[in-house]
This record gives structure tokens, C-alpha cells and sequence, in this order.
């Protein structure tokens, strides 16, 4: 999504130069431990499990318009914090399984979370990975092999879905697992954004077209198999930098494990290159009817702008719907 939680500076994964980072807390069914409600409780784990002795300076990171986002420098190194007063903590909950789920993959860097749960106030907070980013953007090629990489290593044998629903800028997306993709994007991301738009704008117009179209697009997955990837979620220019060595970094995900071309919807805002493409299909070559699909994965974030930030992006939305269904036939 275009405007959102731009996380910065955080330390990473990987790199063997890297000190070692604190563990994250766990509990018997769950990586990322939900913390016990203390007086501060992101106080309280630097100061135990992160290592630290000395919190040194609190700083204030801009660039998010939904979350409040802070440096904490301590004795123990850097930690990236996020805190919402109004949200719970399961909106963190998805970001902290999303961005371990990445993490895990041993690919591309992604800052590692330490920590999330409620505040004692109302509200919610995560502690993960500070990563210094770089004065240069990363490099595309890099990107593309590396977000392929991503994508090879991050399978599931549970289907498309994810451990948990999370959210897409601020709207909830379903991740209720499915066997069958077709039928996972047709209902819990074109049908569950197209619903959005009737309830809150009225829009049958939109509604019934889309629906047609959802109905009809099974022609443009003839002779494909579709395995299901770990996917970022939601990987446009803001989401995607690059550390202090260059290399490329991506931040505040909405992952899910879906079709590996559905990471491209955010594309018309992402500045991906030639080399971003060439790189990335080195890796996971390109499948049949690429360029007939590849506007079917733009329409969930048109649809979702369109939701959350009302009629600019209508037009677009509409006229991806119109031209597949004069396509299919629909």
C-alpha cells in the first residue's frame, strides 16, 4: 500500500560481520511470543532479553502515518520500535510472523522481530531488528535474484493462506488457508475487496463486473502450476531499501503464501527495471500467459487504494475489470 509504516534503519540477518542478534522470546505453539502486559514492557525486554543494560537515547522515526515508530539506542546495540495506541496486538502479530517467516529464508534481508504485545494503556507494540540503511537505493538486479530466491526457498505444504490474517495498509486480508489458488485470490482478494467497495461506497457496478470477472478467470491459468511462495505482500518503493553495504532490504509486509506473480501488483509504484525482471526470472522463470495475468494482480491494490483512499483509483480498478472481460468474454 502507498501510504504506510515506513520502518528505517534496522541490522540484519545474514551477514556474517554482524554481531549476534538477541533471540526471540517463544512459547510452546508460537515463534513470536506475545508479551505479558507490564508497566513498559518494550523497556522492560531490551533490558532483559535484548542484552542491554543502558537504554541510551529514545529517537523518533518518521515516515509512518499508522503506526509510531522510535530508535532505541542502548549498550546492547540498536532496536527498531513500533507502537499503535488504538490497534491490538494482532495487526503486529502478523507483521512479526510475516517478517520471521521472511527472515527464516535466508535470502533477502528483512529486519529480524525480537518481540510483540499489548501496552498497558490500550494498544500494541513490536521490537524488531534496527538495519542502518544505505544513502543509495539497492540495486535492482540484486533485488529481483534475491526476491526470486525468496520465493523458490519460502513453500508451504498447508496450501495458499498464511498462520494468521493480517492487514494490507490498514485493511484486514484473509489468509484462511486453500488447495486451491483460483479460489483463494477469487474470494479473499478480488471478492473480499469488491465487497469492501459495495458496503462502503455502493458501488454495484464495480461489485457485479467483478464478480463476473472473478467467476470467468480461470482461462488465464490454463497450463500453469502454481506452487504456493512466500510472498512480501505489499512491495512497493516504500517498503524496499537498502542497507549501508548496498544490499537490498524490504520492510512491512503483508505476506501470505500465494502465486509467485501476485508479488508484482504493486508494480505501478514499485520502479521496478529491466534488470529487476531479467534478474528475477533467472531464478524462477517466467510461466505461460505472464503479461495476460499480470493486470489481475494490479486489480487487488487498485481495489484496496480504491477502498482506502476512495474514487481517485476507482477508474483504474475499472478498467483492468473491463478489459478482461471483453478478453474472456465475460
Amino acid at each position: 500500500m502507498v501510504v504506510h509504516v515506513g520502518l528505517l534503519p534496522l541490522s540484519s540477518s545474514c551477514l556474517p560481520s554482524l554481531p549476534r542478534l538477541p533471540r526471540l522470546s517463544s512459547t510452546k505453539h508460537r515463534t513470536f511470543a506475545m508479551a505479558v502486559v507490564s508497566e513498559d514492557p518494550v523497556r522492560e525486554w531490551i533490558l532483559s532479553e535484548g542484552n542491554a543494560t543502558q537504554i541510551t537515547r529514545i529517537s523518533p522515526v518518521g515516515g509512518g502515518c499508522i503506526n509510531r515508530a522510535s530508535h532505541y539506542d542502548t549498550d546492547a546495540g540498536s532496536f527498531f520500535v513500533k507502537t499503535n495506541r488504538s490497534i491490538g496486538p494482532s495487526m503486529f502479530e502478523g507483521e512479526a510472523l510475516g517478517l520471521g517467516a521472511m527472515f527464516e529464508t535466508g535470502t533477502i534481508r528483512v529486519p529480524k522481530p525480537f518481540k510483540f504485545g499489548p501496552l498497558p494503556t490500550g494498544g500494541s507494540y513490536i521490537i524488531m531488528e534496527f538495519i542502518e540503511f544505505g544513502s543509495r537505493r539497492s540495486n535492482q538486479s540484486v533485488l529481483g535474484r534475491k526476491l526470486a530466491e525468496m520465493h523458490k526457498a519460502g513453500k508451504s505444504e498447508k496450501g495458499f493462506g498464511f498462520e494468521v490474517n493480517n492487514t494490507v495498509g490498514s485493511t484486514p486480508q484473509i489468509n484462511t488457508w486453500s488447495s486451491d489458488w483460483i479460489q483463494f485470490y477469487g474470494e479473499h482478494r478480488l471478492g473480499y475487496q469488491l465487497q469492501l467497495a459495495l458496503d462502503q461506497y455502493g458501488d454495484g457496478t464495480i461489485y457485479e463486473k467483478g464478480q463476473r470477472l472473478v467467476k470467468s478467470m480461470g482461462p488465464l491459468f490454463d497450463n500453469v502450476v502454481i506452487e504456493p511462495c512466500l510472498l512480501h505482500g505489499d512491495l512497493w518503493s516504500g517498503n524496499i531499501s537498502s542497507d549501508k553495504n548496498g544490499e537490498p532490504v524490504i520492510l512491512d509486509p503483508a505476506c501470505y503464501y500465494g502465486h509467485s506473480e501476485a508479488e508484482f501488483g504493486m508494480s505501478w509504484c514499485a520502479g521496478f527495471g529491466g534488470s529487476f525482471y531479467s534478474s528475477y526470472f533467472e531464478v524462477m522463470p517466467k510461466q505461460p500467459g505472464f503479461e495476460k495475468r499480470k493486470d489481475l494482480y494490479l486489480l487487488y491494490h487498485y481495489l484496496n487504494h480504491y477502498n482506502l483512499f476512495g474514487s481517485g483509483y476507482r477508474s483504474s480498478a475499472m478498467s483492468i475489470i473491463d478489459d478482461y472481460l471483453r478478453m474472456l468474454k465475460a
